[in-house]
């Protein structure tokens, strides 16, 4: 990881570096699911940089867009970091490849996925990086998660408490007798 970081140009580093709250979600539907998942976070937390506040449980849900595939076991983490977001983007792209990710076909299957969901108090707007993600509003898979981590979270743009987002939402991503599994 430190070639990574070596890598990452001058100007996207931070010299006073704040701390930021980030919620990273995580997602696999490929291989041995629940040990790509535990094994993801594991290197996370042992990351220089990176300290582990919070773990949502893992849930169970089904696959949005992209073609056909199996189920997808979904969390979120919330971290405190002092890596700027195009940073911390670079790692989660790393580690992610760590894991055998390959990106071929998009919203295809995969064995990890990791995701910026959300950071107290920034907006990124970046064609490499959105956040809070783009998509987050339309998708319980990844806002259910972020919420358990986080229940304050509000838009930093507009100030609306995403809570409000999940109770707009009109379709169900988890589908009905599966439970939530056990926090790794």
């Amino acid at each position: 990881m430190s070639h990574l970081l070596a890598q990452l140009s001058p100007l996207t580093r931070k010299t006073s570096l704040p701390s930021y709250r980030v919620v990273v979600g995580y997602g696999s539907n490929l291989g041995c699911r629940s040990t790509f998942v535990a094994a993801a976070v594991q290197r996370l937390r042992a990351l220089p940089r990176i300290s582990l506040l919070r773990q949502s449980q893992v849930r169970e849900t089904e696959p949005v867009g992209g073609p056909e595939q199996g189920r997808y076991l979904n969390g979120a983490l919330l971290l405190a970091t002092d890596f700027a977001p195009l940073e911390l983007l670079a790692i989660l792209l790393q580690v992610e490849r760590e894991f055998g990710r390959q990106r071929r076909i998009r919203w295809g299957p995969r064995t990890l996925d990791l995701d910026i969901l959300w950071i107290e108090g920034v907006t990124v707007r970046l064609p490499t990086l959105v956040v809070p993600h783009p998509r987050l509003r339309q998708r319980r898979f990844a806002l259910e998660p972020l919420l358990e981590v986080t229940p304050w979270a509000t838009d930093p743009s507009t100030g609306q408490a995403l809570a409000t987002w999940l109770t707009e939402m009109n379709e169900t991503m988890i589908s009905p007798g599966l439970q939530p599994q056990a926090p790794m």
